[in-house]
């Protein structure tokens, strides 16, 4: 208990700290709160906010200077620059004061398929994890995930019981990335989809598919289907925010 109590003080001080830099509130070479203001503010241990500091470096998004402290990184124009952030679909759940539940529905360790370009980086010469996953709110589903993760990229992950962690929240708070791709669509639920919605087949949704890497590693593809009611994207952007 306290070991979740942690990492969800863990990322909700890292979603803090990204949102302000995302949102253009602080800007390429502002300076990060010092590690004991962090501390204080939070009211947490060294170890945790030295655990998210190094996280968001590694990300990309801080450098982390000696006896200086931590910046806003400058970005080089190559580098790519995620339109949404990526969700805690169980934070933002509770949040918005509604009681989150999650069920694993299944749990593969398979081959890339042929053919799928995606599949074959996310395994390279070794096998996927593959899990189908169904998200909750009042005891109502709310969304449907198809998640495929790369064990070579995240070796660990074999070893992570998702039968009670949801494995979106789980990478959120113990892999960093440095790069995401988004493609959001509209979509009419099939009969196995809407079964497991608990809805008509035909309902509309919103699918979200997300892939994401750590440098050249490619570490998750996700296809996560909303109830087309039950879910907004919002983007915020201040002036001058090419991001």
């Amino acid at each position: 208990m306290k070991a979740s109590k942690s990492a969800t003080l863990n990322q909700r001080i890292r979603s803090e700290l990204e949102g302000r830099i995302l949102s253009g509130e602080w800007a390429p070479g502002f300076r990060i709160p010092y590690e004991h203001e962090l501390m204080e503010q939070y009211g947490c241990s060294r170890m945790t906010v030295n655990k998210v500091l190094t996280a968001l470096a590694e990300s990309g998004m801080i450098e982390r200077r000696r006896r200086a402290g931590s910046f806003v990184a400058r970005q080089s124009p190559h580098l790519e620059q995620v339109a949404l952030a990526i969700p805690d679909i169980a934070m933002q759940v509770t949040a918005m004061g509604h009681q989150y539940a999650y069920r694993l529905l299944r749990r593969q360790l398979r081959s890339a398929r042929d053919g799928d370009d995606g599949e074959q980086e996310l395994a390279g010469e070794a096998s996927l994890l593959a899990m189908d996953c169904l998200h909750l709110a009042d005891d109502r589903p709310l969304a449907l995930e198809h998640r495929l993760i790369s064990p070579t990229g995240v070796p660990e992950v074999l070893e992570v019981d998702f039968a009670v962690t949801a494995p979106g929240s789980w990478l959120l708070q113990n892999v960093s990335w440095t790069r995401a791709q988004h493609r959001i669509s509209a979509w009419g639920a099939d009969a196995a989809s809407a079964r497991l919605l608990d809805v008509k087949a035909g309902t509309a949704c919103l699918v979200i598919e997300r892939h994401t890497w750590r440098g050249d590693q490619a570490i998750t593809r996700v296809r996560q289907i909303f109830l087309g009611d039950a879910w907004d994207l919002v983007a915020r952007f201040a002036p001058g925010n090419n991001r």
